[in-house]
């Protein structure tokens, strides 16, 4: 999900004019030496619909609770949205909190 930014500043001329920035999307580093099990829910019995590779990042569009799980960053029961129905649990994703950093999932 890009942020965009709207500006109004006056050209050379002092006319209006109007510009748009777009933030870059953040990600997050999976843990390394890890492939991580991307699941169709916040969950270890969800069904596996990919696994990451080591060494990808991942955007978070949401999290939710669901099934506690221990990792290499601490034991955790949140679980990230990384795209329409997939979600990896937070304790193999550096985002430098403990808690939610994203909205909760709907």
């Amino acid at each position: 999900m890009a942020v965009e930014r709207i500006e109004n500043t006056e050209s050379s001329d002092g006319g209006a004019v109007s510009v748009t920035a777009t933030a870059a999307q953040v990600t997050y580093p999976i843990a390394p030496g890890y492939a991580v099990n991307v699941r169709s829910g916040p969950g270890t019995s969800y069904r596996i619909v990919r696994v990451l590779p080591e060494g990808s990042r991942v955007s978070i569009s949401c999290q939710r609770p669901g099934d506690s799980v221990s990792g290499p960053y601490g034991t955790t029961s949140i679980w990230d949205n990384i795209a329409n129905g997939e979600y990896i649990s937070d304790a193999y994703v550096k985002t430098g909190s403990d808690g939610y950093i994203a909205p909760r999932c709907s």
